[in-house]
């Protein structure tokens, strides 16, 4: 089933909020197209009426009336040129947006399946196709149309026999186009797609060229990149080869509908039955009616690159929220702290397992140490507490409040995270550490950085809050990105914290720095604690050992020691480890 005519349909939609300037732009389009069916006929009718009887005076007249309807056409053409381009910017601005909220607001499950680098090429390259195809060309297709129109009703109004000789050609226009259009667009789908694969192994290879060159993987990159360019170049070259093809078809086509005018219309004149300035009138007229009939019909083919990319740019529209608030969620109230697990089970996929009717509870500030080899689940039962997820069966619990009978804002406003590569991003230090909470004040700023350890780092620099960290916050080391990234939780003054490996890939002396400034904010609050370095969570109220997906010990440290079992031997390994 071709999805061209709803395509189109769903993208007419965004015109809507516009209709009261529409009706303007048509009304300008009129006047030029107006113009253009009147100023043939009133040049033929100067040959036979002033130039045949040798009326300079009217002659010289007659073309200033052609001039002024000329200038109206151009004046009404530019009016409509600006209005539609104006309504047209607009439309695809809302587009953008559009198509960046859906993003935002996507459930994690879908980004576990799709590339940034595919999303970034829809709302970039997919739209600046739509722009170039329908940003000034909607203008000339509107406005041609309007033309053609009123062409073919002049050719007719001048002479009937002339007139349908001029359009016996436009049904076999109409079919060439339509093939060529169908062949353009299958080429058209293939290059979206293309540039889409081929901008996601771009920003894939640019954020790991570290690591491209340390396992000596460069040619081999090189090689897939090349392998994905060769593919979008052949298809753009197949796709313009189709357009190439089209255009002199369509001037053959124009070629042979002047001639035929020319012949018959040069028989009537010479047989007597036709005047000399009407066979130039129509002259004048089928150059006329063909010149937006080649703009429509070229139209048309490089549509259809504008049309693939909106197929995927609704694709992803239409992508389901599988993750959304309930019709009757409320506001989460002020959290106290309290989080339950109720025989929870969980897959990211649906024939996966993550977590097996897990179940356990946790009191108001108590801290908890989740443990277990990687891939345990322990990142899971994380993403479950924010309702990154839902789950598959069971209730996760807030305070005796199931995580999805509340709005998801509410309830991870208070919620802080700490994870072990926090992305900073480019601005300043002030702007990330005011993050979650953008109306903070210097003064809040400055105290949740010196609870964090960092102010005295930041005053040390030529800008001090205000110096730019860069993209991912480049410019700072890995301890200090992760001391500003706790500044980050500080200032939004969590009632429930999460820390993912906050300690780890840093150095001893920041490491310090790190665990004073945890100490101080998992004070009276509720902590969730991942960590591989079991010397961290040793003065946790609770320790859970996550395996498989589900909980196989948990108690104090000291409790899990005595009972000598997966814990005891995973600390004396470290224990042992960190010895030698």
């Amino acid at each position: 089933m071709d999805s061209q005519p709803s395509t189109l349909r769903r993208f007419a939609q965004y015109l809507i909020p516009y209709r009261q300037q529409i009706p303007v732009a048509v009304l300008f389009v009129s006047i030029g197209a107006f113009s253009q069916g009147v100023a043939p006929f009133l040049i033929g009718w100067s040959i036979d009426n002033l130039i045949g009887k040798g009326n300079f005076s009217g002659l010289m007249q007659m073309l200033v009336v052609v001039l002024a309807v000329y200038l109206i056409g151009f004046s009404a053409f530019r009016g409509h040129i600006l209005r539609t381009n104006w309504i047209t910017q607009n439309v695809l601005a809302q587009l953008r947006q559009d198509i960046f909220t859906k993003i935002q607001t996507l459930p994690l499950s879908f980004f576990d399946t799709s590339s940034a680098g595919d999303l970034m090429s829809r709302l970039l390259n997919d739209v600046s196709t739509v722009n170039q195809v329908f940003g000034l060309a909607i203008s000339q297709i509107v406005s041609s149309s309007f033309s053609l129109v009123g062409i073919a009703l002049a050719m007719l109004a001048v002479n009937l026999q002339l007139g349908l000789l001029s359009n016996i050609l436009v049904p076999l226009v109409i079919i060439i186009t339509t093939l060529f259009g169908g062949w353009a667009r299958a080429k058209f789908r293939l290059t979206r797609t293309s540039i889409g694969e081929l901008s996601s192994r771009l920003e894939e290879d640019l954020s790991s060229v570290r690591e491209a060159q340390a396992f000596n993987r460069i040619e081999r990159n090189i090689n897939d990149f090349r392998r994905l360019n060769a593919i979008n170049r052949d298809a753009n070259i197949q796709a313009t080869a189709i357009t190439a093809a089209f255009l002199p078809t369509i001037d053959v086509l124009n070629t042979l509908s002047l001639g035929g005018v020319l012949a018959y219309g040069g028989y009537l004149a010479v047989a007597g039955k036709m005047t000399v300035g009407t066979v130039t009138a129509f002259l004048l007229y089928v150059q006329q009616f063909f010149q937006p009939i080649q703009i429509l019909s070229q139209f048309y083919t490089q549509a259809q690159s504008a049309i693939a990319g909106l197929e995927r740019i609704f694709l992803l529209l239409d992508e389901p929220s599988q993750l959304f608030d309930a019709f009757d969620a409320r506001e989460m109230p002020p959290i106290q702290g309290g989080v339950s697990f109720e025989n929870v089970s969980f897959g990211y996929k649906a024939n996966q397992t993550v977590l097996k009717n897990v179940s356990f509870c946790t009191a108001p500030g108590q801290m908890i140490a989740l443990v277990g080899a990687t891939g345990a689940g322990k990142s899971t039962i994380i993403n479950l507490i924010l309702r990154f997820y839902d789950v598959t069966s069971g209730a996760v619990k807030v305070d005796g409040i199931d995580v999805r009978s509340v709005t998801q804002a509410s309830l991870r406003s208070q919620i802080g995270i700490v994870l072990q590569d926090m992305i900073l991003f480019s601005g300043s230090i002030a702007e990330n550490i005011a993050f979650g909470c953008p109306d903070a004040t210097t003064t809040e700023i400055e105290t949740a950085a010196k609870v964090a350890n960092v102010h005295e780092f930041i005053m040390t620099l030529p800008q001090g809050y205000d110096t730019l960290v860069g993209a991912r916050g480049v410019t700072l080391s890995q301890g200090q990105r992760q001391l500003v990234s706790i500044a980050r939780a500080v200032l939004v003054n969590p009632r429930i914290l999460i820390l993912d490996e906050a300690t780890s890939s840093i150095d001893t002396r920041t490491e310090e720095l790190v665990q004073d400034a945890i100490a101080k904010i998992l004070q009276n609050r509720t902590s969730f604690v991942i960590a591989h370095r079991l010397s961290t969570v040793t003065q946790a109220d609770k320790v859970m050992v996550i395996q498989q997906g589900q909980i196989l010990e948990q108690g104090t440290h000291t409790e899990l020691i005595a009972l000598n079992g997966v814990y005891a031997n995973l600390y004396a390994l470290q224990l042992g480890t960190d010895e030698s």
